[in-house]
């Protein structure tokens, strides 16, 4: 048989079962309730990274129920786009199992892992975080794609132009060709001009401004990636579909990107792993060639609570143990910069993901603090990548739990941190000697608890 195509696609957004979004809403937690209960899935705060192979079966197999049952919803049609169980196997046999991205010299295939593989995993630096002003847009692109050992980069937005707050399709427009153009400058500046932008453009959500970043002169090609958001749960909109739709027609990368809420439709964390695989899934059948996803408790917006550390690690085994699909865990944290606990916050991000078999990056204070964002925590997420393939989940477990009762006492008055301006000298792009202290002391705990840092 043929994959489903994005025509027939965009025919159930219009002939399929109509429903409100509230009822959607509902079936969403009622069948994850039964799935969950029927899969026998259950959460142990004492195994934060589990090492049960059946487990995460389970939560794959629970996933297929639950998109069998739901499918996804359509928001501006208010309509079920449904899929047959022929049709969702032939996606997951299908599947793509590598993403190229980047050009010249910094070509590159992204491949999938497996749980515990030694193959070092595909390193992503940088973060949706808005800046001030220009000189640390410029400072800041240039310290992430001089990072050793960086695959690809998301650059960093202004927040405003001229005084003036980026509200409006207009200015998100100007914002995003403007950032793509310094980035290009930038990467050229530092010898990375084919570093690709995996979540390009970080500014641009509208398909008029993803569509304007693709032309010629821009100096993009088909070997970066663009992302077509889904939202929580299972739902998508014209938008997005109009995006696949030219991104599709011009053979470019498309990326699954989604986030389930702990607490919300989803229930508890067992339900946000299904929903994940699910989404995940889903993200196949719109053919998305990659994915960025992020898991997070809807009362405190991170990523590093146990329970949202659990959801993501089991979602991460289900998802690589059963496909083979470029997958990246995006995570937040509650600290900012120039503390210790954000450092703690991100070695427990990047290591329950990558023995799990997946990828992870950071986003200090919960990406919306202004200015708190440093090349410093970035070049730790890369180091904790190469140091954490091979690691065994059994031993990743144990170190995510000492890591842990170091943070999570302070998760909900976490310190804001530093501004990059406070960690970094502006003129010469190197950071102060209080960050490096503090990232020092950091290295050489994590190394004490048994991370093989070099």
């Amino acid at each position: 048989m043929d994959p489903v195509s994005l025509l027939e696609i965009f025919k159930r957004t219009a002939t399929g079962p109509m429903i409100s979004e509230k009822e959607f809403d509902t079936r969403v937690s009622r069948k994850l309730t039964e799935v969950v209960r029927n899969h026998g899935i259950e959460f142990d705060k004492d195994i934060l990274v589990p090492s049960d192979d059946g487990l995460a079966d389970e939560v794959f197999e629970a996933a297929l129920d639950f998109c069998y049952e739901v499918g996804t919803y359509c928001m501006d049609t208010e309509r079920m786009i449904k899929f047959t169980e022929e049709e969702v196997k032939y996606a997951i046999k299908t599947a793509p199992d590598k993403a190229y991205f980047g050009d010249g010299k910094e070509a590159k295939v992204f491949l999938p892992r497996k749980p515990e593989s030694r193959d070092i995993p595909w390193c992503h630096v940088g973060a949706g975080t808005v800046v001030s002003n220009e000189t640390i847009q410029l400072r800041l692109i240039e310290g992430l794609a001089t990072i050793p050992g960086a695959d690809s980069i998301s650059p960093v937005p202004l927040d405003s132009i001229e005084n003036v707050p980026i509200k409006g399709s207009h200015l998100e427009f100007y914002n995003s060709l403007r950032l793509l153009a310094v980035t290009k400058e930038v990467l050229a500046r530092v010898g990375r001009p084919g570093l690709p932008l995996i979540t390009l453009v970080s500014a641009a959500s509208s398909p008029l401004a993803t569509i304007a970043s693709t032309t010629p002169q821009f100096g993009l090609t088909r070997s970066n990636g663009w992302l077509a958001p889904r939202y929580p749960e299972l739902k998508i909109s014209n938008d997005e579909l109009c995006k696949t739709a030219y991104l599709l027609t011009w053979g470019a990368n498309i990326g699954n990107e989604f986030s389930p809420l702990i607490g919300g439709y989803v229930g508890g964390p067992e339900g946000a792993a299904v929903s994940a695989v699910a989404n995940c899934i889903q993200g196949i059948l719109m053919r998305c060639d990659y994915e960025i996803t992020w898991m997070s408790n809807i009362i405190d917006r991170v990523s590093t609570t146990g329970d949202a550390l659990w959801a993501s690690a089991i979602s991460c085994q289900a998802i690589s143990r059963n496909l083979s699909f470029p997958h990246i865990q995006l995570t937040y944290q509650a600290a900012g910069p120039c503390t210790k606990m954000l450092l703690y916050e991100v070695a427990a991000s990047i290591l329950h993901a990558v023995p799990s078999g997946q990828s992870a990056y950071p986003h200090p204070a919960g990406a919306i603090e202004k200015d708190r964002l440093t090349p410093l925590e970035m070049k730790l997420t890369v180091e904790l990548s190469h140091a954490g393939a091979g690691i065994k989940r059994s031993d990743s477990n144990l170190i995510v739990k000492e890591l842990l009762k170091k943070y999570e006492p302070y998760i909900k008055n976490a310190p804001k941190g530093k501004k990059y301006q406070e960690c970094y000298d502006l003129k010469t792009g190197q950071p102060g000697d209080e960050y490096l202290g503090i990232y020092s002391e950091v290295g050489k705990e994590l190394r004490e608890i048994g991370v093989p840092l070099v």
